[in-house]
């Protein structure tokens, strides 16, 4: 259901209090958040529902709570979501680990597995669920620029389907574009990160024997995660340093499974697939993003910064923050003070909500590039089954990271039940 406009000189007149610009899971979610609260939201997107998006096409178990809140978690299990009660990872030496989300001890997620679905699948039951409900849902809206006052976005330049130039205005705009954001570019906020990669990302059949668990091999400097995400068919992603692939710009397929032969492990394990679609490459993965210092605008999901898929918070993180944008932003449009200080919580919170992981997953990074101490770190967890449950539960965004390092620590102690 969409609110009346009306178009003059390239002006949208309708009364709107939020444009959101992305209609991916942060974006949607920010969305449904907001006009559940009485708000009323234009949601804008370049595209056309369903498409292609890159991506590792895992849901954390925790990402569950926040699908059943948003009204989607029904048609993501209806639509073939596939359970994953946890995770193979083959250390550089073959060392074997296998993890499951812990069922049992102080913490619990909402359920008791995590879900893979191809990402087009999701963002469409996702905009769908958005255009349900009463949200303005615009595709094929290219946003180009953002209209300004002073120190404060009051609206959007943009282009609809026709190619014509539109002006829309709002009290606040969310910048929800992933990581080609117009939102953060307009504001100068987009900053390099010195960790450098790339992912290539390829769909493949024939391979089987997953047991309900994704499966990554380290093999320093690259790393790969297998991902079912329908029956089937599997999500197969490596991640490699971008000076390596970089002088194989026009020839990645060559490259990709170049690489994939490098990999002993990993290659005996995808011996016999067969591509499904096209190999979609994307890098550097990692960057920054400053936060807006200009009032009535914020950031959200990838749009906010990304440093790397390892550990799987993409999809949690974009929808995780989009509720924590929901409660400062509905406070801010409720008092009518939209300014960067009044918005500043939602960056603080965000910070504060994801530090830890940030914490974990910069740790494991140094560690999974070193393949000494790759090794010793999966031997360690073979000799500590309760530590790795809890860095399974980590992983699922549901135990918090500091009762990880306590355990981890010297004369730590960690009791399931």
């Amino acid at each position: 259901m969409g609110l009346p406009s009306l178009r003059g000189q390239g002006q949208d007149m309708s009364a709107r209090d939020v444009i959101v610009v992305g209609a991916g899971p942060a974006g949607v979610a920010a969305a449904i958040l907001l006009v559940e609260r009485g708000w009323s939201v234009t949601l804008l997107d370049k595209a056309a529902f369903p498409r292609p998006k890159i991506c590792g096409e895992y849901l954390s178990p925790e990402s569950a709570r926040i699908l059943d809140r948003l009204g989607a978690l029904k048609a993501v299990d209806e639509a073939g979501g596939q359970p994953l009660r946890g995770m193979k990872i083959v250390a550089p030496d073959g060392t074997v680990i296998v993890g499951s989300y812990p069922t049992t001890g102080p913490w619990r997620s909402h359920r008791d597995y995590a879900l893979a679905i191809p990402r087009e699948r999701l963002d469409h039951i996702l905009v769908e669920r958005a255009r349900s409900l009463p949200v303005d849902v615009r595709e094929r809206h290219r946003v180009t620029g953002l209209v300004r006052e002073g120190r404060k976005v009051t609206g959007v330049h943009a282009q609809d389907a026709d190619g014509r130039a539109l002006e829309l205005r709002a009290r606040l705009v969310i910048g929800a574009d992933g990581r080609a954001s117009a939102v953060a570019a307009a504001l100068g906020l987009l900053r390099p990160h010195p960790l450098r990669r790339m992912a290539l990302i390829q769909h493949v059949a024939g391979l089987h024997g997953f047991d309900e668990r994704g499966e990554i091999f380290v093999d320093p400097p690259d790393y790969a995660i297998l991902n079912p995400v329908a029956p089937g068919l599997v999500n197969l992603g490596l991640v490699v340093p971008l000076a390596h692939a970089r002088p194989f710009a026009g020839r990645l397929e060559t490259f990709f499974h170049a690489r994939l032969r490098q990999m002993p492990r990993l290659a005996s394990r995808v011996e016999g697939m067969k591509p499904v679609g096209s190999l979609q490459a994307m890098g550097p993965l990692a960057y920054r993003v400053k936060a807006p210092r200009a009032g009535g605008v914020m950031l959200v999901g990838d749009a906010a910064g990304f440093y790397d898929p390892f550990t799987g918070e993409g999809i949690f993180t974009a929808l995780r923050s989009a509720e924590l944008l929901a409660e400062v932003a509905h406070a801010a449009l409720d008092r009518g003070t939209l300014g960067a200080t009044a918005l500043r919580p939602y960056v603080n919170a965000r910070r504060e909500c994801f530090r830890g992981k940030e914490r974990l997953t910069r740790a494991l990074q140094f560690v999974i590039a070193r393949r000494r101490l790759a090794n010793a770190a999966a031997h360690a967890l073979l000799r500590r089954p309760a530590l790795l449950d809890l860095l399974m539960g980590v992983l699922g965004d549901f135990v918090p990271p500091a009762a990880l390092v306590r355990a981890a620590l010297p004369g730590g102690r960690y009791r399931p039940g």
